[in-house]
C-alpha cells in the first residue's frame, strides 16, 4: 500500500499534467523535478559538495531544462554550453580547495547531460504538436513495461539479466517487459484519435522499452557503485526522483528525435 497510493497520485498527476496543465506548467514541474534528481545525483556521489558550489553546480546544470522552454534544440545546447561555462569556472575556483576537481568536473558534466539535458527533451516533447498524447505513450510504455518484467520475473525467473548491476533483474523479467509494453502502447494507442500506424508503434515500442531497461540498469549502477539502495526517499515507497524517472532520461530524447525527423 505504501507504494499503491503514491503510484496512483503520480500517474493522476501526470495525466492532470499533461492534458489539462499548462505547457508552463509542466515546463516548472520538469525543472523542479530535474533539480530535486540533481541534488539526489550529488548527495549520492559526492557528498562533501555543500554551500555555494552545490547550489552553483545545481543552478548550472539545469540551465539546459530551462533554456527548453524556447521549444527548439538549439537553445537547449546554447544551455548545455552555458552549464559548461559555468561548471568550469567553480572548478577553476576550487582547484586546491576541492579534494579532486577532475572528480568534480567529470560528474557534474555527467549529470547536465544525463539529468537536465535528458529532461530537456521531455519538455522539447510537450511542445511538439501531438506532444501530450507522445508522453503519455512513453509513461505508459515504460510503466507498462515495468510491471510486465516485475510479475514476469517474480513467476518465471531464474537467469539473472545483470546480476551484478540489478541482482532482481531477470532474463524473463525482460520478456515480460517486453511483451506488456507493447501491449500498453497498443492499447494507448486505440485510446486517442490521433492514431500511430500500429506496426510503427510496434518497433517503435520495443526501442523504448529496451532503452528504458538501460536506462533503469545505469541508474542502478551508479548507486551500485556509491553504495546505496535508493537514491531518495521523497517518493516514500517510491524512493527518490531519480529512481522513478530512470528509465525516461535516455527515451525521452530518443522519442524526441523518433519525432522530430519523422519517424512516427
Amino acid at each position: 500500500m505504501n507504494r499503491v497510493i503514491p503510484g496512483i497520485c503520480m500517474a493522476g498527476g501526470w495525466i492532470f499534467l499533461l492534458f489539462w496543465g499548462s505547457v508552463e506548467l509542466f515546463w516548472a514541474v520538469i525543472a523542479g523535478g530535474a533539480g530535486v534528481a540533481l541534488y539526489e545525483f550529488f548527495r549520492m556521489t559526492m557528498a562533501p559538495l555543500r554551500g555555494w558550489r552545490l547550489m552553483a553546480t545545481i543552478g548550472s546544470c539545469l540551465l539546459p531544462v530551462l533554456a527548453a522552454l524556447f521549444g527548439h534544440g538549439d537553445a537547449v545546447l546554447a544551455g548545455v554550453m552555458a552549464s559548461l561555462l559555468v561548471l568550469a569556472a567553480v572548478a577553476l575556483h576550487g582547484y586546491g580547495a576541492m579534494d579532486d576537481v577532475l572528480k568534480y568536473a567529470s560528474y557534474s558534466g555527467f549529470a547536465c547531460v544525463y539529468i537536465s539535458l535528458c529532461m530537456a527533451h521531455m519538455v522539447l516533447v510537450r511542445l511538439l504538436p501531438q506532444g501530450a498524447f507522445w508522453l503519455a505513450m512513453l509513461v505508459g510504455i515504460v510503466a507498462g513495461s515495468d510491471t510486465g518484467a516485475y510479475y514476469a520475473g517474480r513467476a518465471f525467473g531464474k537467469r539473472k539479466l545483470f546480476p551484478l548491476i540489478s541482482p532482481k533483474k531477470t532474463v524473463a523479467g525482460g520478456v515480460g517487459g517486453l511483451v506488456a509494453g507493447v501491449v500498453v502502447a497498443e492499447g494507448i494507442n486505440l485510446l486517442f484519435p490521433q492514431q500511430a500506424d500500429p506496426l510503427i508503434l510496434f518497433g517503435v515500442a520495443i526501442v523504448l522499452i529496451l532503452i528504458g531497461i538501460a536506462g533503469d540498469l545505469t541508474e542502478s549502477m551508479i548507486k551500485r557503485s556509491v553504495g546505496v539502495k535508493d537514491s531518495g526517499t521523497i517518493l516514500f515507497g517510491h524512493g527518490g526522483i531519480l529512481d522513478r524517472i530512470d528509465s525516461l532520461l535516455l527515451t525521452a530524447p530518443v522519442l524526441y528525435y523518433l519525432l522530430h525527423f519523422g519517424f512516427l
